[in-house]
């Protein structure tokens, strides 16, 4: 039971989950103030308002079948069926939440912001068990293939711009392009704190003389690893001990407390970590993003 839940129940609930936050950022957000959307949903939006009769669900449906064709050749049979259901199910959530219920348009930049955030969150929940929701999302994992120092919302931030562009050129509005830039950006942003910034990590360096007191409390008291990394001052020469030591936000005060009550000369320096992968932190999977 607990394999089936890890493998299937947990995966899919979360992109069940974010699937119903999309269908609601798109149709609350962006679909009434005609604000420029990204992807094939962004497509969809054009073909919409040119024939007002084909829904946006079923518009992305059908835009979407040679762009998983594709990848299926290079992302495999997994990410292409949680794919799929993905955009599935938020394509239906979009066109039966249009269909009971329609969103009166509101401020432009609230719209634009709250949508942002909402589409960052809904995307975030998809891509954290390795789904896309079709059309450009999954372009962009085809990308991260072959640019994977790139993180995912910078890739989807360039992919989505040209849609955006045309969907304000369909529109006759440059307003609905500004806002919808606007909202891609922090859609971009939120995605990637969820991908990469749910651990809060962070790398301390620290050099003392009373080092191995100091690698004794963090070890201990902290329960850290501690790297010892050699080395010497540039003017006097003197061998020097560098602590390398990664920790989570929530360590940071207890950290700089004990290297000081320690030695209140030592020199520490911390720095954000992109990501940390191994143990006490994220372990990495295969296809990670």
């Amino acid at each position: 039971m607990q394999k089936i839940w890890k493998q299937y129940l947990a995966p899919y609930g979360l992109i069940t989950l974010g699937c119903a936050i999309y269908a609601v950022g798109f149709n609350w957000c962006y679909v009434p103030n005609q604000i420029g959307f990204g992807g094939m949903t962004g497509i969809a939006q054009i073909i919409n308002y040119i024939l007002p009769w084909f829904p946006i669900g079923m518009a992305v449906i059908l835009l979407n079948i040679p762009t998983f064709l594709l990848g299926w050749k290079f992302l495999g049979g997994h990410v292409l069926v949680s794919s799929l259901y993905a955009m599935f199910v938020s394509s239906l959530m979009i066109d039966m939440l249009t269909a009971v219920h329609t969103f009166e348009p509101m401020d432009p930049m609230l719209a634009c912001i709250f949508g942002g955030v909402l589409l960052g969150v809904s995307l975030g929940l998809v891509f954290l068990p390795g789904a896309t929701t079709g059309g450009t999302d999954l372009v962009a994992r085809l990308v991260k293939l072959k640019i994977n120092w790139l993180p995912m919302g910078q890739v989807l931030l360039a992919v989505d711009l040209m849609v955006i562009l045309a969907v304000a050129a369909a529109f006759r509005n440059i307003y609905s392009a500004m806002y919808g830039i606007i909202g891609l950006y922090i859609s971009s942003m939120v995605m990637d704190g969820m991908l990469y910034g749910m651990d809060h990590a962070k790398v301390a360096y620290i050099i003392s003389d009373r080092h191995k007191e100091i690698v004794e409390a963090i070890i201990h008291d902290m329960d850290r690893g501690v790297t010892v990394l050699h080395g010497e001052g540039a003017y006097s020469g003197a061998e020097k001990q560098v602590l390398m030591v990664a920790f989570k936000q929530r360590q940071i005060v207890a950290l700089k407390r004990t290297v000081k009550e320690l030695d209140p000369a030592a020199f520490l320096i911390v720095c954000e970590a992109h990501e940390v992968l191994g143990d006490g932190f994220r372990t990495y999977k295969q296809n990670d993003l």
